[in-house]
């Protein structure tokens, strides 16, 4: 098989079906954050509420992370990841319900609000343990030969979840109302679990099986943080994505700054994971393996360029350009973070890793999204969110002066190796 075939790993059955369950779980998680925005936003018109619905979610991931960690790396990762996906559906329901008119016209908006609140705090719990697991099973269905192709058709069908599932929001919650819009997405949940029943169970290659938990986790923690490359990368994308959290202000910039509706929220709000899809897509042909610290660097400071012009914006089109190419920027970052991870992590401490890129980078979202509705709330929305990519650009400036050696990553010679031991 050539190593430059684009579409190397979608020769491999499991790794299809990889593909169907995590797409359907992207689709229907990055949906349902959309259609709670949207909801409870129109209950308080108050742009700190963004920010708390991130950080109810932030909270219970990073808190138990590192526990979600070891516990991946010891247990059967199939089976794990069915229960994840059962208490995402619970979860899902339990916001159908909430939303249903005739089953809440006799609870008052504050206990309505609350239990929302409560149900997006239930699924942080569940994603703690549902990221880590998915990047263990990919380890497992796919030969280490191939991990950058793969990790590129991974990466792609992430945002093309991304990208539909926002889109979709906009329209289902014009056409059909939150309500129906979270029936829809406990239905996706159900989906993912059908695709996954075709995966076999997998082995646990963890030779550290009964690892007492503290030293399990002093473990992965210590080799994060002796692998500079890994710990650059994902500070560095950590920091970009907590200061240029603006689309969890999109609500506001929809309602009442480009007065657009449902409809362009749910065009603004898939604009980024657009232009991301499409740079993965072409990073299968056209790899980011060379030179990949400057361009990593690049991709970043140029993320924070466009969320500064999204911030300015009072027209439509020009804002939806902004985040598309946002969303380009960052599909680059993406695929060149996970491209490091897959090639510098053992197989034994995959969920650790993970866990600690999930603290790192996928928290920052939710902790953007707080830190966004709470500088727009001291600040207004659009100072807000010009502060956050300026304060990127100078993140990117500082780490390109300090550390030398990450722009001189090239991860050609790792893919080498890994084809030359397989």
């Amino acid at each position: 098989m050539r190593s430059n075939d684009p579409y190397a790993a979608l020769k491999y059955k499991e790794f299809n079906i990889f593909l169907a369950v995590r797409f359907a779980m992207v689709f229907a998680w990055s949906m349902q954050f959309v259609v709670i925005e949207w909801e409870v936003y129109s209950i308080t018109k108050n742009p700190l509420s963004l920010g708390i619905i991130g950080l109810m979610e932030v909270i219970p991931a990073v808190s138990l992370a590192l526990f979600a960690g070891h516990i991946v790396d010891q247990k059967e990762k199939k089976g794990l990841l069915v229960k994840c996906i059962l208490g995402f559906s619970v979860v899902s329901f339990g916001l159908f319900l909430l939303t249903w008119p005739q089953m809440v016209q006799d609870i008052s908006t504050k206990v309505i609000l609350y239990s929302i609140y409560f149900l997006v705090f239930l699924g942080g719990i569940v994603r703690a343990f549902l990221g880590p697991t998915i990047f263990s099973l990919f380890s497992l269905i796919i030969p280490k030969k191939i991990y950058p192709n793969a990790a590129t058709w991974s990466s792609s069908v992430w945002q093309m979840g991304a990208v539909l599932g926002p889109a979709l929001a906009g329209f289902t919650i014009n056409w059909m109302g939150v309500h129906w819009s979270m029936c829809l997405i406990f239905g996706f949940s159900l989906m993912a679990l059908i695709f996954l029943s075709q995966i076999p169970r997998k082995p646990i290659l963890n030779p550290k099986i009964g690892e007492p938990v503290l030293q399990s986790l002093k473990e992965g923690i210590k080799f994060v943080f002796n692998t500079k490359i890994i710990l650059g990368a994902i500070s560095l994308d950590m920091i970009a994505v907590l200061f240029g959290g603006a689309v969890a202000l999109l609500p506001i910039y929809a309602q009442d700054i480009l007065k657009v509706g449902p409809e362009g929220f749910g065009i603004l709000r898939a604009a980024p994971a657009v232009g991301a899809l499409i740079t993965m897509f072409t990073s299968a042909y056209f790899p980011l393996n060379k030179n990949a610290g400057m361009k990593l660097l690049a991709a970043i400071f140029g993320f924070g360029l466009c969320i500064i012009v999204f911030g300015l914006s009072t027209w439509f089109w020009l804002s939806v350009i902004a985040l598309f190419l946002s969303g380009v920027t960052d599909g680059i970052s993406m695929i060149i973070r996970q491209t490091i991870l897959q090639l510098k992590t053992p197989d034994h401490m995959r969920g650790r890793v993970a866990s600690v890129n999930s603290m790192f980078v996928g928290s920052s979202n939710e902790l953007g999204a707080f830190e966004s509705g709470l500088t727009a709330k001291w600040m207004g929305t659009v100072t807000a969110v010009v502060f956050g990519g300026t304060m990127t650009l100078l993140t990117v400036v500082t780490t390109g002066i300090a550390l030398p050696s990450f722009r001189k990553l090239d991860l050609r010679k790792d893919i080498k190796e890994h084809e030359d031991n397989n």
